[in-house]
């Protein structure tokens, strides 16, 4: 569970009641982010970090809490997973910091990444695309480079339909990292979008009434209506991401003098946190220049095609969102009642072969 607004206090006050001075230090999870909370004197958590970024530490002065009610004194550090770092706190070097079993390990991870061909090579990316460090729309986004250019190739090839305007929408946080420049591989794409998700359409819908969708889905009411709903289907596929958002929105709106500080230009781009406890600005282990943040919207769509307001065109989404379109698209107009029945297969293709398949027609 998150360490912020969620049930550890439960947790916590049923313990209490029976162990009102054990020490509790509690490791949460799950959103993505570096937080800590201090619950009470004697009780501190934190969380982590995302994907295999951050390593966590906490200590206690667990003997001077000893036979009596006084505070604990907790410290806490989030360190960037990488070699220098475990080098460092180690006191070893490139040339001692490996043993046998750590060899042994990566010997395993090797032979395991060729036995399903993950560094098979799709094309070499000629820039950086980003899903939150650029701008959207932009050049520079990941998303903008999906949604208007490599899902549309992907879906017209070897498709009857390839040639009727269409509109294509999906959820922003459909993309999981950045596309880096350089080599772009199988490794790549699983990282960036490993969901096995098809894309359905809708034929025939004015293009006038295709435009308003992305506005009614993005609707302030509507978002706040269907927030809910969308952190359960976050939840079914194991992520939550947004808290993540949040929490990265809300470093970029209220910089404090952690991100004042962390603007040395010989800083390597990376974390700069400020969570809940004592010392806020200070629980980097490594000091960092901040990333840039941009938000996007949680439903994003192609650019509508250049059509006249009553052309037909396809309404074209991933396929655990059809009963939400429908629901839109009959509250834009009277003229038909859509239902499931309308819906159909616009290509057998994933959403996770897009980016190999754009790659191998594209930056080759």
């Amino acid at each position: 569970m998150p360490v912020s607004n969620d049930n550890w206090p439960t947790v916590l006050n049923a313990v209490r009641a029976v162990h009102p001075l054990t020490p509790i230090l509690i490791f949460g999870g799950y959103t993505h982010i570096r937080d800590c909370q201090k619950y009470d004197g004697r009780a501190m958590a934190i969380e982590s970090g995302r994907y295999m970024e951050t390593i966590g530490w906490m200590s206690a002065d667990l003997d001077a809490a000893k036979g009596n009610h006084d505070n604990i004194t907790f410290t806490r550090r989030y360190l960037d997973q990488n070699r220098v770092t475990y080098e460092y706190h180690t006191h070893t070097s490139k040339y001692t910091f490996d043993t046998v079993h750590g060899r042994s390990i990566t010997h395993g991870l090797k032979e395991l990444a060729a036995s399903y061909d993950l560094s098979s090579l799709y094309g070499t990316a000629p820039q950086d695309y980003t899903l939150s460090q650029n701008p959207y729309p932009s050049n520079g986004s990941l998303l903008s480079l999906f949604v208007d250019h490599a899902v549309p190739y992907a879906l017209a090839i070897n498709n009857t339909r390839g040639s009727i305007p269409n509109i294509i929408i999906i959820n922003s946080w459909a993309l999981r990292f950045d596309l880096m420049k350089g080599s772009f591989t199988k490794n790549d794409q699983l990282t960036i979008m490993q969901y096995k998700d098809t894309f359905l359409y809708i034929p025939d819908v004015p293009s006038s009434i295709a435009n308003q969708v992305i506005p009614a889905l993005d609707n302030p009411t509507a978002m706040k209506r269907k927030r809910d709903e969308i952190e359960d289907e976050l939840l079914s596929r194991k992520i939550d991401s947004t808290r993540d958002s949040a929490w990265l929105e809300e470093k970029d709106d209220h910089p404090g003098v952690d991100r004042q500080e962390a603007t040395s230009d010989k800083w390597t781009f990376g974390y700069v946190t400020k969570d809940s406890c004592s010392d806020a600005g200070h629980a980097d282990d490594t000091l960092h220049t901040a990333l840039p943040y941009y938000t996007v919207p949680y439903y994003i769509s192609s650019s509508p095609p250049n059509v006249t307001a009553d052309t037909p065109v396809d309404v074209v989404f991933l396929n655990y969102l059809g009963k939400e379109i429908i629901s839109i698209l009959n509250s834009l107009q009277k003229n038909k009642n859509y239902t499931m029945d309308d819906v159909l297969l616009c290509s057998p293709i994933l959403t996770s072969d897009i980016l190999g398949l754009y790659a191998q027609a594209k930056w080759n």
